[in-house]
């Protein structure tokens, strides 16, 4: 990789989505002529290694497949991301890029889970993770963080965007006011009062489906482009990024290759964790149940795809109108995409990080529902269904490993084994937060789990 006078976007989390996603938009960039900006990509745990090592021998490039609800295929080799940073124990190459003046953007993707936030959306000061990194130890996005800013203001203090690009309501803000607290924790007073000042840390709404790779991607490439690729992508053709206009040492010409510069992302925010994220994860928790193993199956069985539905029009539709975008059709949309047989997304990467995404995807129709006064039967589906997942989970039932970065095996394996795990399930305040306190909802949630009784029967494995 050579040497370069453009400003860097140094991106933390080196998974699928942000290759398919941010990484596509500074390419279209790149094909426009505009030069002024290039990726550094990096990873704050060793998982990566294999891929980043990858990239690095083709510098950096690979090819995005993305494929239609028709099937129609297209190829693009993406070129933006110009530094591969080695991981260390230590994150010091990290470091130091973090900290170069060129480096203006410092944007990641760590899952929701990799916030650390509890039911209030506050930082989980009391998580082994997040006392480790206050010890010193580098196991979180705050941690990282704290070195690449102690870094920087030794080097030069000059300001820099904290660029969240996950699925999190409140994205930006919720990561500010986490990592604030962090600092806060850390007794570091001189680099709190330098973040507050000198960064910026807009809301973010990013969309694109991005399965994990599968061995079939590269053989395809090969066949199309004539480049064997060791680290291709592949995603749908639908795309979709929405930011908050509000960044502390510039940006990327952004607004030219389709992205939504606004003042709030709220409304579009708030469309697209509830009606598509809640929904996603609702379609492969009932997949999983019924012995199913990819998206696009268990949205085209009927009775699956209509519980999405029912909760998207009968309590999200309600809980989000007024709003600027018409809310039906985009449903329609969501579901339509969700059925597309060549995307093969799997049940198994959807229905991950249940644990946080109920309280960040699902609680809040539920509390505006009761709220109006309405009873979000349509809604409760989902915690019910995601019940019986963990069911499944404990008796060690489930057709593949469960991955959630909130999950204290011990501690729910110990929960789901009592008579009443349904009733401690409803009254966890981590996941329902004031609900876990409300009769009204327990009784809702058992009535809806022993309506979902025949789901939790274990089905012979369904396979394509």
């Amino acid at each position: 990789m050579t040497a370069s006078s453009a400003s860097v976007w140094l991106h933390i989390g080196a998974g699928s989505f942000h290759r398919a996603h941010q990484a596509w938009y500074l390419h279209r960039l790149l094909q426009q002529g505009d030069t002024r900006w290039e990726i550094a990509l990096s990873n704050i745990r060793n998982d990566a290694v294999p891929l980043l090592t990858a990239l690095a021998a083709q510098n950096g490039e690979y090819v995005l497949e993305t494929v239609t609800p028709e099937g129609e295929r297209e190829y693009e080799k993406i070129t933006s991301i110009k530094h591969i940073v080695p991981w260390d124990a230590e994150l010091k190459a990290l470091t130091a890029r973090g900290a170069e003046t060129a480096t203006r953007v410092i944007a990641f993707t760590v899952t929701e889970s990799g916030y650390y936030l509890d039911s209030e959306h506050q930082l989980d000061q009391q998580h082994a993770d997040i006392k480790a990194d206050i010890n010193g130890e580098t196991r979180t996005l705050y941690g990282a963080l704290r070195r690449i800013l102690q870094a920087r203001v030794e080097a030069h203090g000059d300001p820099v965007t904290l660029l969240s690009c996950d699925n999190l309501r409140h994205n930006g803000e919720r990561f500010r006011q986490a990592f604030l607290a962090f600092l806060q924790l850390c007794g570091d007073e001189k680099l709190l009062a330098w973040v507050a000042e000198q960064t910026k840390s807009p809301d973010t709404m990013v969309d694109r489906i991005t399965p994990r790779p599968t061995a079939d991607i590269a053989p395809r490439v090969l066949a199309a482009t004539g480049f064997a690729d060791s680290a291709p992508v592949m995603g749908e053709a639908f795309i979709q990024w929405v930011v908050e206009d509000d960044f502390a040492a510039g940006r990327p010409a952004l607004e030219k290759v389709g992205v939504t510069l606004v003042d709030s992302v709220l409304p579009w925010e708030e469309a697209k964790i509830r009606i598509l994220n809640a929904s996603h994860s609702c379609i492969a928790w009932a997949g999983t149940l019924v012995g199913q193993d990819f998206i696009h199956q268990s949205t085209r069985t009927q009775e699956i795809k209509e519980m999405a539905w029912e909760y998207v029009t009968q309590d999200v539709i309600p809980s989000l109108s007024p709003s600027p975008l018409d809310l039906q059709e985009y449903r329609d949309v969501v579901l339509a995409r969700f059925a597309n047989p060549f995307i093969r997304d799997t049940n198994q990467r959807v229905a991950a990080d249940g644990l946080s995404k109920i309280p960040g995807f699902i609680t809040p129709t539920l509390t505006e529902s009761y709220a109006r006064g309405d009873i979000p039967r349509a809604t409760a589906v989902l915690p019910a269904l995601f019940f019986l997942f963990l069911q499944r989970w404990h008796q060690d039932e489930l057709p593949y490993a469960y991955q959630d970065g909130a999950l204290d095996a011990a501690g729910w394996h110990a929960v789901m084994a009592k008579p009443d795990a349904l009733a401690n399930y409803a009254a966890n305040e981590t996941l329902f937060g004031p609900l876990a306190k409300d009769a009204r909802f327990a009784a809702l949630l058992t009535e809806t789990v022993s309506a979902l009784g025949q789901w939790a029967k274990v089905p012979q494995p369904v396979n394509e």
